[in-house]
């Protein structure tokens, strides 16, 4: 870029979801309620894993950072959006739409890598159970982590190299509720074809290859337990049925966006509202309604700091109280 092409543009005007004024209050007052619905699911989780021993293995290691990564993924937009809903002009600086997307890509591209390695933990587990615990070692898991937030990184810095520096000096209005690349590069000043390509190609081949992984990878798991005994089946499919749901979920919406390039802005409003808020909030049920492990773990921390008679006790001196 020529020392010319400077940005102008000092914000973007957020179109949202709806310019109906009438929907605004309902919509801030549903999406106010899965945000916390997020963070309180996804946190959860987090401190169920960690404050039971029996929990500290590596599917539910890497389960705790799925829901850290879902939480940090609902929270790139979703409290900017909520807000937005009040306010009458919905702006967002040049600075912290760049932040947007940096967050998303991040993010986004580390929960891919991050549902691979558990694709992998799951292999390990049922085509080789023997070997299990030796493989997938405590340092073998940090390193699957690690791996996650450093492909992510250099998938969202290779994504921002061809958007930083481009020239907006004309339209700022972006048809979302948050900042993404294939909509603010059709803002700026010079033709960016070839970087929409691109940029589309870029977050397309890690969707697509990511998402390949797991179809060989689970296809391979459901021919070894079909060969195995209907209990052990039983119990692996109910396991990666909860897996193979979350794949679907997070990387449909995210094929549909980045690899066809034909679907609508209307269409890409509502599947980005999926991967970014619906998914992180569906993760928590899917993976705790169908695991008996971690329900009675979360019994078992609900017993420790709700004792059984605290309630009642609790409500037999409002009534004296109140008699009084």
């Amino acid at each position: 870029m020529s020392k010319t092409n400077h940005s102008q543009v000092t914000e973007f005007v957020l179109l949202g979801l709806s310019s109906s004024k009438e929907l605004q209050p309902f919509l801030f007052v549903i999406f106010l309620l899965l945000y916390m619905g997020i963070l309180l699911g996804n946190f959860l989780i987090i401190l169920t894993v960690t404050s039971d021993t029996r929990l500290h293995t590596p599917m539910y290691f890497l389960l705790a950072n799925l829901s850290f990564t879902d939480i940090c993924l609902a929270s790139f937009a979703t409290p900017k959006m909520i807000v937005d809903f009040l306010v009458e002009q919905k702006t967002i600086s040049f600075k912290a739409c760049l932040a947007q997307i940096f967050f998303l890509h991040l993010f986004g591209g580390g929960e891919m890598v991050l549902l691979v390695s558990m694709a992998y933990d799951r292999y390990i587990a049922i085509c080789k159970p023997l070997h299990y615990m030796t493989i997938m070692s405590r340092r073998v898991c940090v390193i699957l982590i690690l791996i996650e937030w450093c492909v992510g990184f250099i998938h969202t810095v290779s994504q921002l190299a061809f958007t930083v520096d481009l020239p907006f000096c004309g339209p700022n209005q972006v048809d979302s509720f948050f900042c993404d690349l294939p909509l603010v590069t059709k803002l700026a000043c010079i033709d960016t074809y070839v970087i929409s390509l691109v940029v589309v190609a870029n977050s397309g081949f890690l969707s697509m290859s990511s998402f390949l992984l797991l179809v060989i990878s689970y296809t391979v798991i459901l021919i070894t337990v079909r060969n195995r005994s209907s209990a052990s089946m039983a119990k692996a499919r109910s396991t990666l049925t909860a897996h193979i749901t979350v794949v679907i979920l997070y990387f449909g919406p995210c094929i549909f966006i980045y690899v066809w390039p034909f679907s609508g802005y209307s269409v890409d409003k509502v599947l980005a509202v999926f991967y970014t808020i619906f998914t992180p909030i569906l993760n928590p049920v899917i993976y705790t309604l169908r695991n008996k492990e971690v329900k009675a773990a979360m019994s078992k921390l609900k017993n420790r700091y709700v004792k059984p008679g605290q309630v009642s006790a609790a409500l037999r001196n409002i009534l004296s109280l109140e008699r009084n």
